[in-house]
């Protein structure tokens, strides 16, 4: 075991499954010698060669595109998309191709392709670098859209999405690259795609989310425990596909929900869970599900940014108001 950052767990995650298998390469803007904006593909080239890390032009397209025929000839990609805010300039190749492929072509050919990027706010990154554009993924069919929250995970769920025969959409929140640290295994494992996580066990209400907000809802829980107020979190891990089955139990725990994101409301997870729960188990719900997000606005410049973000202060009271529903 050693004590790891997320992003260092990732990039131990991509070293222990390149040295497994020959055919994974890795692939992007800056991330051969430079090791990528954040580092997280440092020394990868060296060890690998420039063959299996390969610094790519600032084309997007270009990058999904590379991904798709390297997947049709037997190769396991991981393609790194700079910022997620980027993903306009390769959605075609993301939602149009690779998403379909297995489809098309009946199951007689695979997609293995990991898309990672990095994602969120809290860290007053320019325009277009922050944006919360997971729920565009959710929205596509043929793709799993996985958001870890710490580095365990990370590592975990990034062996996994290499493995899977999918496209998987791995986001990696800015904020949480070097905010914590914990214990990680240095050998190969793997947490599994589409299970989600109870980060801290209540009988009061549940808070349901996932990425950065697992934290600050964890800080609302331990503020709340103090007032006699015991919150459940679920950390969804992967928000495409949801993991039903662990929704629906902590609403049939508790009876009170609240549903977190860092994105804009409308049409995102939060709406997701929120449907589901309305469709499987209205009749445990005890009081109306209540919902912390960011306002619907492009998001804003730096200066501006700590008050546009839901933080635990807003989830607190929102927990609040769903206990004291009567």
């Amino acid at each position: 075991m050693a004590n790891m950052t997320m992003i260092q767990a990732i990039t131990n995650a991509m070293d222990v499954a390149m040295e497994k298998d020959e055919d994974i390469l890795l692939f992007g803007e800056d991330v051969g010698k430079n090791g990528g904006v954040f580092r997280a593909t440092a020394g990868l080239e060296a060890k690998y060669g420039e063959e299996r890390v390969i610094d790519t032009p600032l084309a997007e397209s270009g990058i999904g595109g590379m991904a798709i025929g390297l997947a049709l000839e037997g190769f396991r990609p991981i393609m790194e998309v700079q910022f997620f805010g980027f993903i306009y300039e390769v959605f075609d190749s993301i939602a149009g191709q690779m998403a379909r492929y297995r489809y098309k072509m009946s199951s007689t050919r695979n997609m293995p392709i990991v898309v990672r990027s990095p994602f969120g706010g809290g860290v007053h990154t320019p325009e277009m670098h922050s944006d919360n554009l997971e729920g565009l993924m959710t929205q596509t069919p043929g793709v799993k859209v996985v958001i870890p929250s710490n580095a365990y995970d990370a590592k975990g769920l990034l062996l996994s999405a290499i493995e899977d025969n999918d496209p998987v959409i791995f986001l990696e929140h800015m904020k949480l690259y070097r905010s914590q640290r914990m214990e990680v295994p240095e050998d190969y494992y793997t947490v599994p795609i589409g299970k989600a996580a109870v980060a801290r066990s209540g009988k009061d209400v549940s808070v349901i989310t996932y990425g950065a907000m697992v934290n600050e809802s964890l800080k609302a829980a331990e503020a709340l425990a103090k007032d006699g107020i015991d919150v459940e979190v679920i950390d969804l891990r992967t928000v495409a596909p949801l993991d039903i089955e662990t929704i629906i139990a902590t609403v049939e725990k508790t009876g009170r929900i609240v549903v977190v994101q860092e994105a804009q409301r409308t049409a995102g997870v939060a709406s997701d869970v929120m449907s589901e729960i309305s469709e499987r188990a209205i009749l445990s719900l005890k009081a109306p599900i209540a919902r912390v997000a960011a306002p619907d606005t492009i998001f804003p410049f730096g200066m501006a940014e700590n008050d546009w973000l839901p933080n635990h202060e807003d989830i607190k009271m929102k927990i609040k108001e769903v206990y004291e529903f009567n």
